[in-house]
């Protein structure tokens, strides 16, 4: 199918009087934490936000299933003529970034490489608390041996924590009780640090902290993945030299239920549409 084929390069021949935007993607609100950082490394930047509502959660998904998912996601980003896609999703990034940065030539970023670096810098006994199918994927524990084989790594599948924060649910005393069950063997193992192994899970901070001892060091990966965005658009020669424009959000589910669950995380409520990826990539009427 011609839509699974490499695109024409987007690093070269730009229209230098045309505002390009950075394409961030998740299946959900997780993306947001991602979001939030690219608003303060890169604040002159405009972004598109793409939030897969429709088929999440990713955690419990197939590589195969992933995979199709993120390439029907950066074609629709190609279509809408980005200059950068951010995967704001570790699950993607675990299962199908190697495969769809092969089809692409447009720069896409993944989370884990940078998250993975950071966590080496800041101890030796690193747990990750990730879905299902990153854990498996065992994507942390290679990309941490990468930098430092010397580190010991233990990961932590949470299936309940993403439909948890799309729900509104963060500060729900049962949520805390479904943390105190996945931190457990990580505490078993003394680790010195704890990886957000899901953009999602920065939404949790607060419970998370409550539990942990202040010996134990938080990597957020969103906060590394931004500065690694920041890198890549001066190496390019891509900064943006206009004010930037207004956010666009877009989900394939439910544009009011997002804009509910992201108003705290956002500050404001966002305007939303509904994109159904498989019909000509267009927009469809909000009340499909």
């Amino acid at each position: 199918m011609s839509q699974n084929r490499a695109l024409p390069s987007h690093r070269t021949m730009r229209n230098p009087d045309k505002q390009q935007k950075i394409g961030v993607f998740d299946s959900g609100v997780g993306g947001i934490t991602v979001l939030r950082e690219i608003y303060r490394r890169l604040p002159q930047e405009s972004i598109i936000y793409f939030g897969d509502t429709a088929r999440l959660p990713y955690g419990n998904r197939s590589a195969a299933e992933i995979t199709q998912f993120m390439r029907e996601i950066i074609t629709w980003f190609a279509a809408q003529d980005v200059k950068m896609v951010v995967t704001a999703c570790n699950t993607s990034d675990a299962l199908a970034l190697e495969t769809i940065r092969q089809e692409f030539s447009l720069p896409i970023l993944g989370l884990i490489l940078p998250g993975a670096r950071a966590a080496v810098k800041q101890g030796k006994r690193i747990g990750v608390l990730a879905t299902p199918a990153t854990a498996q994927s065992n994507a942390y524990r290679r990309a941490i041996h990468e930098v430092d084989p010397t580190c010991q790594v233990w990961q932590v599948g949470c299936p309940e924590f993403v439909p948890l924060i799309e729900q509104n649910r963060a500060h729900d005393p049962y949520t805390r009780e479904v943390a105190e069950q996945y931190l457990r063997p990580l505490l078993q193992q003394q680790i010195d640090t704890l990886v957000y192994g899901c953009t999602h899970y920065p939404h949790l901070d607060r419970v998370l902290r409550s539990l942990l001892s202040n010996k134990v060091q938080l990597v957020d990966p969103a906060v590394h993945v931004a500065n690694a965005a920041a890198q890549e658009l001066e190496l390019l020669g891509q900064n943006s030299t206009t004010a930037p424009v207004a956010t666009r959000f877009c989900v394939s589910g439910s544009p009011e239920q997002f804009a509910k669950v992201a108003r705290p995380w956002l500050g404001c409520t966002p305007k939303v549409e509904k994109i159904h990826l498989q019909n000509s990539l267009v927009p469809l009427d909000s009340r499909e």
